[in-house]
Formats: C-alpha cells, sequence, structure tokens
C-alpha cells in the first residue's frame, strides 16, 4: 500500500534524460547571444573610429568653406545686379552630392528637392527640363523617378576637399555638352550648423541671356567662370554638410551599438544564470531517485532501516 504511491510520485517527476535537449537549447541560445554581441561590439568600434575621423575633418571642411564662400558672394552680386527682363523659360538643374554614403539622409534630400521641383514645376522645373549629377548617390536615387531627364553624371570628384580645378572642369563639361538652356539651377545642401542642413538653389543666368541684362556691362566676366565659381561654392558647401553629417550618424550609430551591447549583456547574464540553475536542477532531480529509490530494496539494506519504514518516511514532508 505505502509502495504504490512514491511510485506514482516517481513517475510524475521530470525524467533527468529530459533535460538534456532542454540545456543544448540554452547553450545554442547563449552561442547565439554571444556570437551577436561580438558582432555590435565590432559595429561600435568601427562606428566609433569613423566619428573621429569625421570630427577632424570637419574643422578643415568649414575652413575650407569659409573661404569658398567668397566665390559664391561674388556670384551672387552679379546676378542681382544684372537681372534679367524676362523669366528664364528652360532651366538646367545640376545636383550636388558625392559617392560616399553612411552620412544620413544628406544625398536623399537635394534629390526630394529636385524631383518636387521637375514634378511640381518650383524654381522654375519642367517635366523636361534636363537634371546633370554630381555623386553617384543621388544619380541611383534620382535615375528611378526622373531617368529619361538625366543629361550628364560626375563621379569621382571632391573625395577629400573640392578644388576650384574640379568645379571648373564641370563648367567646361556641361558649357560644351550642347544642351540648350536659359539658366542653371545649382541644388545643393546648405550648411546652416553642425547639426542642421538644408537643400538650397542657386540660379546662374546664360551667357547670352546675361550679356542682354542691364547691368552686365558694369561686370567683366565669362560664362564659364561665373558657372565655375557657383559650382565651386556649392560643391565645398555641400563636402561641409557631408562630413557633417557623417559625424553626426556614426554618433547615433555609437549609441545605438552601446545601447545593443547593454541590452544583449543583460540578456546573456540572464540566460547563462538560467542555465545554472536548470544544472543544478538536473543535478538534484537525478541525485534524490538514486538515493530513495522505492523499487530497489538493497538502499534500505544498505541504510540498515526497514524498507517500509523508510518509504514511509520518504512520503511524509
Amino acid at each position: 500500500m505505502f509502495a504504490r504511491r512514491p511510485i506514482a510520485r516517481l513517475v510524475a517527476q521530470p525524467s533527468p534524460f529530459c533535460a538534456g535537449p532542454q540545456s543544448a537549447r540554452n547553450m545554442a541560445t547563449l552561442r547565439e547571444i554571444e556570437l551577436r554581441l561580438k558582432s555590435v561590439r565590432n559595429i561600435e568600434k568601427i562606428t566609433k573610429s569613423m566619428k573621429m575621423i569625421a570630427s577632424t575633418r570637419l574643422s578643415k571642411a568649414q575652413r575650407a568653406m569659409q573661404s569658398g564662400k567668397q566665390y559664391g558672394i561674388a556670384n551672387s552680386e552679379v546676378f542681382q545686379n544684372a537681372k534679367p527682363e524676362e523669366a528664364p523659360k528652360r532651366k538646367l538643374f545640376i545636383v550636388i552630392s558625392s559617392d560616399k554614403g553612411l552620412c544620413g539622409g544628406i544625398h536623399s534630400s537635394v534629390s526630394k528637392a529636385t524631383r518636387r521641383a521637375i514634378k511640381t514645376g518650383e524654381n522654375g522645373g519642367s517635366t523636361d527640363s534636363p537634371v546633370m549629377i554630381i555623386g553617384d548617390k543621388s544619380k541611383a536615387q534620382l535615375s528611378r523617378s526622373i531617368g529619361p531627364n538625366l543629361a550628364l553624371t560626375f563621379n569621382q570628384i571632391g573625395r577629400d576637399i573640392p578644388t576650384f580645378a574640379d568645379a571648373a572642369g564641370v563648367a567646361d563639361l556641361i558649357v560644351k555638352s550642347g544642351i540648350k538652356y536659359d539658366a542653371i539651377a545649382i541644388v545643393h545642401n546648405k550648411f546652416i550648423s553642425a547639426l542642421s542642413y538644408e537643400p538650397a538653389f542657386v540660379e546662374v543666368l546664360n551667357e547670352d541671356v546675361l550679356k542682354e541684362t542691364a547691368g552686365f556691362k558694369a561686370y567683366e566676366m565669362e560664362d564659364d567662370f561665373s558657372l565655375a565659381n557657383a559650382i565651386y561654392a556649392a560643391l565645398i558647401e555641400g563636402h561641409a554638410c557631408e562630413i557633417s553629417a557623417r559625424r553626426n550618424a556614426m554618433d547615433n550609430a555609437q549609441k545605438n551599438a552601446s545601447d545593443m551591447i547593454s541590452s544583449l549583456q543583460m540578456k546573456y547574464n540572464r540566460g547563462r544564470q538560467a542555465a545554472i540553475t536548470n544544472e543544478l536542477v538536473d543535478i538534484i532531480t537525478d541525485f534524490v531517485p538514486r538515493c530513495f529509490c522505492p523499487l530497489k530494496r538493497w538502499n534500505a539494506d544498505a541504510l540498515g532501516v526497514d524498507y517500509y519504514q523508510l518509504e514511509l518516511r520518504h512520503m511524509v514532508p
């Protein structure tokens, strides 16, 4: 009578052999978390290094931008005093971006402004306005939406700090391309602060339209030089915006990696503690039936007590 109840209780207890797969699953999960922790730590090191490099280059780019803005100021003075009598009918859009990424949405901002100008007619744009792009990033974005409007694309320009020779080369190719236009709208990122920027349009008149204005005779300027001035000012300011955006993007990525490391470390510690607890439970549940197994009388004989008294003592809590 007393021997049946411990047998039923032993059947209800979990078998020590069933704990193996659960422990293996825990170990596999811990191994996955450990590998992910290692990869996130590597990402944190990379983003931290890129942030330091961008911070060093930002001061240099800002100094170059301050000196390059003088070219844009001179151009603005010319075009403010030499306004045409009629608004230009056909505009050529030049989009200023770069070939590098990992700098947030800085390339998307000029691409969206160009698409909006082409589709809605803002800033003198139309559906048949030709578009020229400096940089592969905006080229990939605009080729999907306004592919037929693309006339020329440039790359490998301004990889370090744009120079006036780069701008003059681009201006020379634009003039020799044979594309008809009355004015040029340069779309670039305007530097506001180290944390913010916005897309801006700079208008440059064609040589024939500029010569017909009343105030042009007060200046001596060639069309290639004025276009190169405007492109250089836009390139140098866009470069400073790109470096600033890259530094901010790497700073945010480093913070996100640190938060992910803390979360994964907490999850790993909890899983490791749970695995240790499960192993202790498995050891204890495996040890008790070996010492007090009711199906083997030699345990009672080895302890020197009566078998039924041992079973009764084992049943009472």
